[in-house]
């Protein structure tokens, strides 16, 4: 196949493109290094069937040279983060619903066989529904959140109106090898992760009872692959929750990186964690059903929590220089 994927220098998406040509597949990346990093895709340039184009979603002509000559797009750029949202909507705004139509226009117009997006879990916003299914959501509660709902249903209007298929996957806080641990908006496991090796105190925002669906990254690239490959006609032009589908809360996530650290540096395990404040935006609950993925394109996810942590940790202590 012949595939282009977007933000394909950032943690997902460099996974999906490597992924992607050991399967074959000829792949181009498309990024413009916003949070994206160019170290995530260096050792796949030398590859005969790997492209790198540089720039933004936010420009259609860019949309355009970037589909042209592709099958299917994975779209994965898009500028993560709530609390990110909440300081700068407008940029979140531009980059997430701007940018994301002019994937689709430019994906219509080059006849692209399949549209698959990256969607977000803080669609289900104040739903207080346990666990998460595809149909029922609340209210967003972040500026990111009404953006990734927007994707959903502007990519369900070009399904409806332009015939072209879609399928939204709605990730649930992946973790893994390339997420950065650095910067203001870093997820909570590679900050953790990095606090940790340098003997700092991780500060969990509230009491650490919120919990989450922790979803570690190849189970995220098979759900991506069983998108881009399913023949089942009826799994096209839907939404799914990409997730393992269990719930962990942060108390007991911290504990988990402190013990598997620990076996690399004994050191960590008398480290404190601290509680700060509740953060703005954030949902305190967390869990998906993958019913609706199992049924409709035969995922079944590989890595619960436990065995993706000690695959996560042990690329961050190869991989990561710190100053401990």
């Amino acid at each position: 196949m012949k595939i282009l994927v977007t933000g394909g220098a950032g943690f997902i998406g460099s996974n999906l493109c490597e992924s992607l040509l050991a399967d074959g597949h000829q792949v181009r990346c498309l990024d413009n290094f916003a949070t994206g990093h160019f170290y995530n895709i260096k050792h796949l340039m030398s590859h005969p069937s790997f492209e790198l184009q540089v720039g933004d979603i936010r420009d259609l002509n860019t949309c355009h040279k970037a589909v042209a000559g592709m099958e299917y797009v994975l779209h994965q750029a898009a500028l993560g983060s709530v609390p990110r949202s909440i300081n700068d909507p407008i940029t979140t705004n531009a980059v997430n619903i701007d940018g994301f139509l002019n994937m689709l226009v430019a994906a219509r117009d080059a006849d692209i066989k399949r549209f698959i997006y990256a969607a977000s879990s803080s669609t289900y916003g104040d739903s207080n529904n346990l666990p998460k299914v595809e149909e029922i959501i609340g209210k967003p509660l972040s500026p990111y959140a009404v953006t990734k709902y927007v994707n959903e249903l502007y990519a369900d209007v070009f399904h409806k109106t332009y015939g072209l298929d879609t399928i939204g996957l709605r990730y649930f806080n992946v973790f893994g090898r390339r997420q950065d641990p650095n910067g203001a908006y870093a997820a909570v496991i590679p900050k953790f992760v990095i606090q940790l090796m340098r003997h700092e105190s991780p500060i969990i925002n509230g009491d650490g009872t919120y919990s989450r669906d922790f979803t570690y990254i190849d189970n995220v690239i098979l759900m991506n692959k069983l998108a881009l490959t399913t023949t089942n006609r009826q799994a096209l032009n839907q939404v799914y929750n990409t997730a393992y589908g269990d719930r962990t809360d942060l108390n007991r996530l911290s504990a988990l990186l402190k013990k598997y650290l620990s076996e690399y540096d004994p050191e960590i395990a008398k480290i404190e964690v601290k509680h700060g404040p509740v953060r703005a935006g954030d949902i305190p609950h967390s869990l998906a059903s993958v019913e609706k993925a199992k049924k409709l394109l035969g995922y079944t996810p590989k890595y619960d929590l436990k065995s993706g942590l000690k695959e996560a940790v042990k690329w961050y202590w190869k991989n990561l220089s710190v100053d401990k």
